[in-house]
């Protein structure tokens, strides 16, 4: 039996899609009942099936940080995708991204180990991949370091201590690292900011660049790691490597709008991260824009994605055919 944390996210709602498809039951946890009906919504695009998909799923009210609620998801689970995760990039934020992230991700390898499940993916990040100082492609092995990264990295990498040290008490593990994921549904946060911004027709674009990948490929991993014979493992998942000029090129001429032609300077974001903190202050919204972050834009990291190309014989689908079929979404639900 297979337990989904985090299944109404992103991943996890493509995930448990997938799953339905070729389970007759799976579980998933959910902490809000209004939550649910972005799932379904989800499960629209892709099936005229999507009702009966959805109602395979049987829900259980429960959170990552509520130990008793976890016991009763586990009971006869073999095979758990933790997908949970809270993210932010305000330094304030700290204190809660570390007891979700790192304290929520030991409870789940705690949980798994006391009730014998046979194996645990986790959804980490490219964040927790070490950074490189020459141009070389970062891969598996580069070392990671905390400075000048952000919260939700640093959080994110303690979260991988949590699951190494299941591995160390035979807890089999597998660990994915994704890039930027492209998908459909949730444009108010993650990649959804870049069909947004595209679809308003900004002149500007930020430095820097990201590793990109498809929710697609993502979970399609995903499930053939966790269906393989291989553990105790880390994989990056990025499909392309590309400049943030290039993605928003990509998204607006999918949409038919102009792409943005000029290049943001520096200093134009380190007023930006001034007035994003003023807005914080005020508002309450989330900052988008921090120290770490404009490093992040002026330094950008190429990752390797041969590691995991080899290991299941794979390639990865086309961003531009789904950034097309993402971009018609989202114009539909303007």
């Amino acid at each position: 039996m297979i337990l989904v944390t985090g299944g109404t996210g992103l991943v996890g709602s493509h995930l448990l899609l997938k799953l339905s498809m070729d389970h007759d039951k799976v579980y998933a946890l959910y902490r809000t009942k209004d939550k649910l009906a972005q799932v379904q919504k989800i499960f629209s695009y892709y099936s005229d099936n999507a009702t009966a998909l959805f109602n395979k799923i049987d829900w259980v009210h429960g959170d990552i940080l509520d130990i008793p609620s976890l016991e009763n998801a586990i009971k006869g689970i073999t095979h758990v995708y933790h997908c949970a995760a809270y993210i932010s990039f305000n330094p304030s934020d700290f204190k809660k991204l570390e007891r979700i992230n790192r304290e929520g991700t030991a409870n789940i390898v705690n949980i798994c180990i006391a009730n014998g499940v046979n194996k645990l993916c986790h959804v980490s990040t490219i964040g927790s991949i070490g950074r490189t100082l020459n141009g070389e492609k970062a891969n598996e092995e580069t070392e990671w370091t905390h400075q000048n990264t952000n919260p939700y990295a640093i959080t994110k990498h303690l979260a991988e201590m949590e699951v190494w040290r299941g591995a160390q008490e035979n807890l089999n593990v597998v660990i994915v690292n994704p890039g930027v994921i492209l998908g459909p549904g949730f444009w108010n946060s993650g990649s959804g900011s870049f069909f947004k911004t595209a679809a308003k027709g900004y002149k500007y674009y930020p430095p820097g660049g990201s590793g990109f990948i498809t929710i697609n490929d993502v979970t399609n991993i995903m499930i053939a790691l966790m269906n393989s014979d291989i553990y105790n493992e880390r994989f990056i998942l990025v499909a392309e490597n590309l400049t943030y000029k290039q993605i928003l090129e990509k998204i607006a001429l999918a949409m038919d709008k102009k792409p943005p032609t000029k290049a943001l300077k520096f200093w134009q974001l380190k007023i930006g991260k001034i007035a994003d903190k003023i807005r914080n202050i005020l508002t309450g919204n989330p900052r988008t824009i921090t120290k770490n972050t404009i490093h992040g834009l002026k330094h950008p990291t190429v990752f390797n994605n041969e590691k995991i190309k080899n290991a299941l014989d794979m390639e990865f689908e086309s961003l531009d055919d789904q950034i097309k079929f993402y971009s018609k979404l989202f114009i539909s639900e303007r």
